[in-house]
């Protein structure tokens, strides 16, 4: 990855001192290169990142095809658009002090331009005071700290500069009373779709919910899930839902229309993004716990195979669990 161009512009709400920068920062030094770089590896790897496309009208887009066609250069367009950024947050009913950080990068040889929506932090520090030449420490609060290059950012929005396809994530602002998503309803005006991870989330509950109402084992349902997930990761970028219903509730076909039901009045897109790191990350292994306090964590691969492990319902309505051919055990 290739940082080109940076820069911050202060949106202090607190002070009501709002420092549009005529100025990029310096790349030159390594500590700022450093943190910009941290905080756009995080943010596209974030897999609660939503995705959206621009609609018809949008003043962002046309901004943006200004600066990627050199009609107008970096400075001028982050101007531009922090200005409409302080008009939509000035109005919100709870003004967070904000620094607007702007970026155009490139990676794999596609450029990409981040806005990064960083939220000021209050928190105390030291501060040497000469007073007529005693010098005293005393500790003050400073109410501008930036994230640290640990602390997820939580609005952002990466555009693609090829097809100007977005990824964003958001946080509710309160704007005339309206839960509003600033970055992709007011400041980009573009769609969105539900991300991977509350997608994820959805299913797993749906399958949940009609497994329990079935009388069917909700582990035995969820491992297939999560197994379908890992297996449709190694040959495509998405995954369907109602394929995935038809894989786990496969010997039922009520079962499988009532799941296709579900998903449908959930309105889930008929195929979802998923990167194949995430999908994996997310599916290996299933962890379950009892309601006697044991947890155990098996890798989903495990679960159909009974030479390792057997689910077995009891007469008296209780489940046993069966761990098979354990050559050694490890305390951790």
């Amino acid at each position: 990855m290739i940082i080109n161009n940076a820069i911050l512009h202060i949106l202090d709400f607190n002070s009501d001192i709002c420092v549009f920068s005529q100025k990029e920062l310096d790349l030159s030094n390594n500590e700022i290169c450093a943190y910009i770089t941290k905080h756009i590896e995080h943010i596209q790897s974030d897999d609660a990142r939503k995705q959206g496309a621009f609609i018809n009208g949008s003043l962002f887009r046309e901004c943006l095809q200004n600066y990627i066609s050199s009609n107008a250069t970096f400075i001028d367009f982050t101007n531009i658009i922090a200005n409409k950024l302080y008009d939509q947050v000035s109005v919100s009913d709870k003004r967070d002090s904000i620094d607007f950080m702007v970026v155009d990068f490139t990676n794999e040889n596609i450029s990409h331009i981040a806005l990064l929506l960083l939220t000021n932090k209050v928190a105390y520090t030291h501060q040497v005071i000469n007073d007529a030449g005693n010098i005293h420490n005393e500790i003050i609060k400073h109410h501008a700290i930036l994230p640290s290059t640990a602390q997820k950012v939580d609005s952002y929005a990466i555009i693609r500069c090829d097809d100007l396809s977005i990824n964003f994530s958001d946080k509710k602002r309160m704007i005339d009373g309206k839960d509003i998503f600033i970055l992709p309803e007011l400041l980009l005006q573009s769609t969105s779709t539900i991300s991977s991870k509350e997608a994820i989330k959805l299913v797993n509950q749906i399958t949940t919910r009609i497994a329990e109402e079935h009388g069917q084992n909700t582990t035995v349902a969820l491992s297939k899930a999560k197994n379908f997930l890992v297996e449709n990761a190694e040959i495509s970028s998405s995954f369907s839902p109602a394929e995935l219903g038809r894989e786990v509730f496969a010997d039922s076909e009520t079962m499988q229309d009532e799941f296709e039901r579900r998903i449908s009045e959930s309105e889930l897109p008929p195929d979802i993004r998923i990167e194949k790191s995430f999908a994996i990350r997310t599916g290996r292994n299933h962890k379950i716990k009892t309601d006697t306090g044991i947890e155990i964590t098996f890798p989903v691969e495990y679960f159909e195979n009974r030479q390792y492990i057997e689910f077995v319902n009891n007469p008296d309505g209780t489940i046993s669990i069966e761990l098979k051919n354990i050559g050694k055990i490890i305390n951790r």
